[in-house]
């Protein structure tokens, strides 16, 4: 029997793949799990991602999808750039806190890529695109707070994912001791400290100062 590539079959593969992943973890996931969940054989599986590294990549582009959209909104929707910030942080932290399938399988595989390297080309992806879509965010809102970073501006989003996702493993062995009220200040504390307000001098230089007069 022949399949056919569509994106609705994929899309249940991609799908199904998240649960299982997410209930049963990458080590104890076989294809033949994920065909049984979506309701189709191995062969259609297979046929649709000839590799299970394939399908992988795949979900994890699918995972970081789902949480640049939900920060996406926040960077959009905020009243002036000051909120969409701390706004953005906090959903950074909440859509991880929530242990949604997509972050339960973005834990799994960043702990399975110790071991296996296969992992680490679609993780690294992962978080290229996550850390260019918070570092363009930070760039606008920053400037328009008249603030700028103290070190390279492409390195702040890798702090913060650091922070975000090291705080997430914490959270799921010992939930009791990491609260999400303390994450979110911690992140807006360290995201502070990474700025600091354009001197006037360097932003404008006043007509007067031009012109050597006085304001007076």
């Amino acid at each position: 029997m022949r399949y056919k590539k569509s994106e609705i079959s994929v899309g249940h593969i991609v799908e199904a793949t998240m649960r299982v992943l997410a209930r049963q973890g990458y080590a104890h996931t076989s294809l033949m799990d994920i065909a049984n969940e979506v309701g189709m054989s191995k062969g259609a599986v297979h046929y649709h991602f000839p590799t299970k590294e394939a399908l992988m990549g795949k979900v994890l582009e699918t995972a970081c999808d789902a949480v640049a959209e939900r920060t996406r909104k926040v960077w959009v929707e905020g009243q002036n750039p000051l909120d969409a910030m701390r706004s953005a942080l906090r959903e950074l932290w909440t859509v991880r806190a929530e242990l949604s399938n997509e972050t339960k399988v973005v834990a799994d595989l960043l702990a399975q890529s110790l071991h296996d390297d296969k992992m680490r080309v679609p993780l690294a992806s992962y978080y290229r695109f996550a850390s260019t879509q918070v570092e363009d965010h930070l760039r606008t809102n920053a400037a328009a707070l008249g603030l700028r970073p103290k070190i390279d501006p492409k390195f702040i989003p890798r702090i913060m994912h650091a922070l975000l996702d090291g705080m997430l493993m914490q959270k799921i062995v010992d939930p009791e001791s990491i609260k999400d009220e303390d994450v979110i200040q911690a992140l807006e504390t360290l995201a502070a400290s990474l700025f600091e307000f354009i001197p006037v001098a360097d932003a404008v230089t006043t007509p007067a100062a031009a012109d050597g007069g006085s304001a007076t």
